[in-house]
């Protein structure tokens, strides 16, 4: 994928996006300071209805370069190192002649489930240091959280649980068959479910380090890297290439489709990922802030490990 550099400088009035006309600033329309160059770029401003936003200009050449590295750096890491991420063992298999065939338990880089703690954590660490790398393209979205954020992610988890609890996913899954092809392209399969206190209860300091460390990927990791990733770079990009012109909280109906439905692709629970994912859709069009979507998320997933681990539902982790 091709993105354009950051103009030298622009004069947008009303400009066709890629799903409909969206309304931005017109920097001749702008009064002029006294004293400030007539001549100076002015395409670090840009409206929606009347709302302005902050430009993209982090203190970084290589991101102000480039400022998709902010957006999808991070999350692609995470991704990548996932992917070695070893799954829950499977059972046994008894063929038609009554031979037992072990499960072939390693992933495809031949990791097995007790190598989970260490891949995961691994993942993490270079996850920060990508996210680190970036900072200075976080640090230009003014830092703020509304009370609406946190009731959100309150709400957000009461949603999650109770549609799990249908077991909507699960069902499909029976009726279709664990090996079935429809249920890989869904991406239906299960998640690790590594429960560090009975996996590593040999070794509690090393259980309780672990626990620490899944806690600060669901909390704060995660919660930064996908809304930076889904609302920061894709939705806008749906509605402009040079999305970090693109208003925080501007949306199209392509934008608000493929911002809900590509999380749904990546997510097991797929109807609780619709409805969640909806949820915050709808806050970052009334709030615009792209740090109200992080807390909200932040705050569903804390809550849900704390359920995970006090209720032990680690099929929901």
């Amino acid at each position: 994928m091709a993105f354009r550099q950051p103009p030298v400088s622009t004069s947008i009035g009303h400009s066709n996006t890629k799903d409909g006309p969206i309304l931005a600033n017109d920097a001749s329309r702008s009064p002029q300071k006294k004293g400030q160059d007539q001549s100076a770029p002015r395409w670090n401003e840009a409206a929606v209805s009347g709302e302005q936003t902050i430009a993209f200009e982090p203190k970084s050449a290589l991101l102000a370069r480039h400022p998709w590295l902010t957006f999808l750096l991070p999350f692609i890491v995470y991704m990548v190192a996932g992917a070695f991420e070893p799954g829950p063992p499977k059972p046994d298999v008894k063929l038609s002649n009554g031979v037992i065939r072990p499960a072939k338990n390693e992933n495809w880089f031949g990791l097995e489930y007790h190598q989970y703690p260490i891949v995961y954590t691994v993942k993490i660490a270079l996850t920060i240091a990508a996210m680190v790398f970036v900072l200075p393209g976080y640090r230009t979205f003014p830092f703020r959280i509304s009370p609406l954020a946190i009731a959100v992610g309150i709400i957000g988890l009461a949603l999650w649980i109770g549609i799990c609890r249908l077991g909507f996913e699960q069902r499909l899954v029976e009726q279709l068959g664990k090996d079935s092809r429809i249920v890989a392209w869904l991406g239906l399969g299960e998640r690790p479910q590594y429960n560090p206190l009975a996996q590593l209860a040999a070794t509690p300091a090393w259980a309780c380090t672990f626990l620490a460390i899944r806690f600060l990927g669901l909390a704060l990791v995660v919660p930064i890297l996908e809304e930076f990733f889904l609302r920061g770079f894709l939705m806008r990009y749906l509605v402009r290439d040079t999305f970090w012109l693109v208003p925080f909280g501007a949306v199209t109906r392509a934008s608000i489709v493929v911002g809900t439905l590509v999380p749904v692709l990546y997510h097991p629970e797929k109807l609780a990922a619709l409805v969640w994912f909806s949820l915050v859709t709808w806050l970052m069009v009334r709030t615009k802030n792209i740090w109200d979507c992080v807390a909200a998320h932040a705050v569903t997933n804390l809550l849900l490990g704390i359920y995970v681990v006090a209720q032990q539902h680690w099929e929901l982790w």
